[in-house]
């Protein structure tokens, strides 16, 4: 047996074997239609099942579990997600936010203890997330930061600043001038996890078609390459891959994200680098670098990437493409140490954009229609809380969850071509000036960065 995506990641490949999909006729009809086999689509599947043991779910999947963002993205299980401090900052929208955010924390834990009870062995580790200052100024932000947070009643367990000397025993950067701490964010393979979480659901009666691509949604019908299939409830899952749906085109961004991974590490150079507990971290610059220490102890490190004209989809991204070496080349300007050793994987995997740049859950028992997503590239963990909530709003349950602003939080589209195309390169050229102007003058960017910040949500 040999493993026909080996191409797709670095967590992909070291799957090791993986079997060719198995290709199913097709139901003509089910109670429960889930489009993409995802962490979106595989946990409302899990908990519908385990509140309704009883329902018939099938999940329509494009190529095989876990192939999108799912399997492609940096193993962040982050406590957070995009939009929370937008909500905090308003003081009509406080409270809820607040209840959001240790939500979100609750569900970092809730992906752990789903794995352990299932036994999934994703290399979950709960080591928390270091936001490292690179550049001098960048140590007033991140303090700044932990005194908002700590203004809005989070603790010093939650969220601390750590002064150089504390910051580099936990990770060792060149140019470190401190971190924020935070304590909720746990590592993990994320193809594992998705891959195991297909196995669980399966276990549980949940029918996976694999190599079944969705082409159209409406009420009570799912169009399918292969064919037509009845549904009463049918929920869209497909975040990055939403504009390959008919009529989604301008629904949500696909917008890419590039990652690469080192060989295994020697433990004399991790004691260099630090990450003893499997620390997830980045820097405060605004082209995202985010990183991870592997289980088998490589480093993992990501950077954001970008738009392609049309809302193009690129079945895989090649180590060669110019955006994965740039990300290459910040890896070596941060961790001087690895000159001498190989980077052997490099990928991109998607993520989906809202125009509101923050996640939704939306259910209409009138037309048995929902969809969840919109995560920003934060979605390891909020896909869970995403699953939960949708399974409520399925179920007709009133609920804790059902009241998180989430729900029904509907962005209005994404401008048409060529404006589309515009904005997101517009958007991510201001971003390379900010960090670049920042970088040379060692102080904020007060033009570009503003405008960035002001546009990217």
């Amino acid at each position: 047996m040999t493993n026909p995506y080996s191409d797709v990641s670095f967590w992909f490949d070291s799957l090791g074997e993986v079997a060719e999909p198995e290709v199913p006729e097709l139901p003509t009809e089910t109670e429960v239609a889930i489009i993409g086999a995802g962490f979106t689509g595989l946990w409302t599947a899990y908990y519908l099942k385990q509140k309704n043991p009883a329902l018939d779910i099938s999940v329509f999947e494009a190529e095989t579990v876990g192939y999108g963002a799912s399997g492609r993205n940096g193993g962040w299980c982050m406590g957070e997600a995009y939009g929370l401090n937008a909500y905090q900052a308003d003081p009509a929208r406080r409270e809820a936010g607040m209840r959001l955010h240790r939500e979100m924390f609750n569900t970092v834990d809730e992906v752990g203890r789903i794995c352990q009870a299932e036994d999934i062995d994703c290399h979950y580790a709960k080591g928390g997330w270091l936001s490292v200052a690179h550049l001098p100024f960048h140590a007033r932000q991140l303090q700044k930061r932990v005194a908002a947070k700590h203004a809005l009643g989070f603790s010093e367990e939650e969220y601390r600043w750590l002064p150089p000397e504390e910051a580099r025993s936990r990770i060792s950067i060149a140019k470190d001038h401190g971190a924020a701490y935070a304590k909720h964010c746990a590592a993990v393979h994320p193809a594992r996890l998705a891959r195991g979480l297909g196995e669980v659901v399966r276990r549980r009666g949940v029918r996976i078609y694999e190599r079944s691509p969705v082409t159209e949604l409406a009420p009570g019908a799912v169009t399918t390459a292969r064919g037509e299939i009845k549904a009463r409830v049918i929920l869209r899952a497909t975040e990055g891959y939403t504009a390959s749906l008919a009529g989604h085109k301008r629904t949500l961004m696909p917008l890419y994200s590039m990652v690469t991974a080192t060989e295994p590490l020697p433990e004399e150079v991790w004691s260099g680098i630090g990450l003893g507990e499997r620390e997830v971290f980045d820097d405060p610059r605004r082209l995202v670098v985010y990183g991870q220490r592997t289980l088998d102890n490589r480093l993992v490190v990501g950077g954001r990437a970008g738009y392609y004209f049309g809302s193009r989809r690129r079945p895989t991204i090649p180590r060669s493409d110019h955006n994965v070496r740039y990300v290459e080349k910040v890896v070596r300007d941060l961790f001087p140490v690895l000159k001498d050793f190989e980077i052997t994987h490099g990928w991109g995997g998607l993520m989906g954009v809202p125009r509101h740049w923050r996640p939704c859950v939306s259910y209409d028992v009138a037309s048995g229609m929902g969809w969840a997503g919109g995560y920003v590239g934060e979605g390891v963990a909020a896909t869970n809380l995403a699953g939960r909530i949708l399974s409520d709003l399925v179920l007709d349950r009133d609920t804790d969850l059902t009241q998180l602003p989430w729900v029904d939080d509907e962005p209005r589209r994404w401008e048409v071509e060529p404006l589309r195309w515009i904005g997101a390169h517009s958007v991510r050229w201001m971003g390379y000036r900010a960090d670049a102007v920042e970088a040379r003058k060692q102080k904020p960017s007060r033009f570009w960065g503003y405008w960035f910040d002001k546009l990217s949500g």
